[in-house]
């Protein structure tokens, strides 16, 4: 397993890369965690274990790549409804 996280302005990103059970290659996960200000709690806005259906990427570092452009796509979506 290989994970990553970050910090994308009040965005909170866990990401990974899991070996597939079913074969060679690794399946992509991904958290988005929106972080506000206090005294309001940090909000799940997307949890997905198994993204694009589990599809299986040939690398770690490419299953982690697609989650952090699933990721920034999930934050600019978001944004136009926080401005609402």
């Amino acid at each position: 397993m290989n994970f990553d996280e970050s910090t994308v302005g009040d965005y909170r990103i866990f990401s990974g890369a899991i070996e597939s059970a079913i074969g060679d290659g690794y399946i992509a996960a991904l958290i988005v965690l929106h972080q506000r200000s206090r005294p309001h709690p940090t909000r799940e806005l997307f949890r997905d274990e198994s993204l694009a259906c589990g599809h299986r990427w040939e690398s770690a570092e490419a299953a982690l790549a697609y989650a952090m452009s699933k990721a920034r796509d999930i934050i600019r979506r978001h944004e136009p409804l926080l401005a609402a």
